[in-house]
């Protein structure tokens, strides 16, 4: 089996590297890959976006498989365009994927189809905004319609913090026209968790559970980012409360989308608040997520390159339920450049990843790097998720924050506390 897989982030380097061990795979493609990735996989220069250049390329190396990774390609019909070549690829066709790309949408389905989610409003000026805060009070969340890369999310708990985050969205305009409709939400008490499912339009196959943490700073503070690390299982779900998941958030999401004319094919992130009442939807992704790819591939037993290529034929997903799981626990630390997730400084040389990778149980996906001949470079924004696996989530921390200590270049920058959560769960 010949594959390729989209994208160039750490999430890739994790998808390519689970792929790799599969039984009937020869040769992985990515486009375009980054210097981690390498060692597993032949790397491509074309960019995720570049959908018509790696629909060429797919016919071209005549690919058996492909697998998206981030949400742009999706976003701009890369599975429609494959389709139209009859090329197989694991990834939802554009209509499918706006249960991600708009958040407008997103809530709209979720009235029509009783999916169980916060109150909220949707708003196009400051004015409509503030009179929707004054109805649901504070803390409030404001979200951005539109992709804004895991960061057009704000909590805001006075008058105060309502008027700076509104002027971002609709004065300054910092998330762009994904921010021209902002939706006002009901704060939701609980425990996040991440619920991701394989779909094949008819079957959603549960993946295990994990749990991410947003915030760029210790104790959940500062701005929302892409994920600062994570661990699987969350820890907040139990059998019986992933039983619900299914039956009352995932069943009605993947029907309601088929009845709409938008059958999903692909990975289906429901990103869940359990709150007193019951988990909610807080938000829904059209894809793998990062950072928790690199936390739930390695705990897979299943062939993960027979799974994705089931679930692109109608009716053989179903076959490799429940996958196999191994009972260990996997926790990631990610490291970023000094100014995430704001303006970041990249080119500094990066040193110690032999060392932590001799850790037991670590794996290290690359994020973002950059190889000048024998040197490797931070090149900004997250660069490396390291990632151990062990029988306990104590085990796990302590092995990954062991090697992530290893590993140094100018700027480094770590949360100290990822785990927390969990730790209180006792996994």
């Amino acid at each position: 089996m010949k594959i390729l897989v989209v994208g160039g982030g750490a999430r890739e380097h994790a998808l390519c590297w689970s792929l790799a061990r599969g039984s009937e795979v020869g040769e992985i493609y990515c486009a375009p890959g980054n210097p981690g990735i390498a060692e597993v996989a032949d790397c491509l220069p074309v960019a995720s976006n570049e959908i018509v250049e790696l629909a060429d390329i797919a016919e071209k190396l005549r690919i058996d498989l492909t697998v998206v990774g981030p949400e742009l390609p999706l976003s701009l019909g890369i599975a429609d365009e494959f389709a139209k070549r009859e090329l197989p690829i694991f990834g939802p066709s554009r209509l499918a994927a706006q249960i991600e790309t708009s958040k407008v949408f997103a809530k709209e389905f979720f009235s029509r189809h009783e999916i169980p989610t916060a109150r909220s409003a949707v708003c196009g000026s400051t004015g409509e905004a503030r009179a929707a805060i004054d109805r649901f009070g504070y803390p409030v969340v404001l979200k951005a319609d539109g992709l804004a890369g895991g960061k057009g999310v704000l909590t805001v708990d006075s008058a105060a913090e309502a008027d700076k985050a509104l002027a971002l969205f609709f004065d300054e305009r910092v998330f762009g026209a994904a921010g021209d409709r902002v939706i006002v939400e009901e704060f939701l008490r609980g425990e996040e968790a991440s619920f991701l499912a394989i779909c094949d339009g008819e079957f959603a196959l549960a993946l295990p559970t994990a749990r991410d943490y947003k915030k760029v700073y210790d104790g959940d503070r500062g701005p929302n980012t892409g994920g600062m690390g994570g661990h699987s299982p969350a820890g907040v779900l139990d059998a019986e409360g992933s039983s619900r998941v299914l039956r009352e958030i995932m069943w009605p999401a993947l029907r309601g989308l088929a009845a709409e004319g938008r059958p999903f094919r692909g990975v289906l992130y429901a990103g869940l608040m359990v709150t007193d009442l019951g988990p909610k939807v807080l938000e829904f992704n059209a894809r793998f997520g990062d950072p928790e790819t690199e936390v739930i591939l390695p705990r897979i037993v299943s062939d993960l390159a027979a799974v994705l290529a089931a679930a692109t034929a109608r009716g053989e997903l179903e076959a490799f339920s429940p996958l196999e799981v191994k009972a260990e626990v996997c926790a990631g630390v990610v490291l970023c450049s000094a100014g995430y997730p704001g303006v970041s400084v990249g080119g500094k040389v990066i040193s110690g990843l032999t060392e932590a990778a001799r850790v037991p149980g670590v794996e290290l996906f690359h994020a973002h790097t950059e190889q000048e001949g024998d040197r490797l470079f931070a090149a900004g924004g997250r660069v490396i998720v390291v990632t151990a696996t062990a029988p306990s989530l104590a085990d796990a921390l302590g092995r990954a924050y062991e090697a992530a200590n290893r590993i140094d270049f100018d700027g480094k920058h770590f949360r100290r506390d990822i785990g927390s959560a969990g730790l209180r769960a006792r996994i």
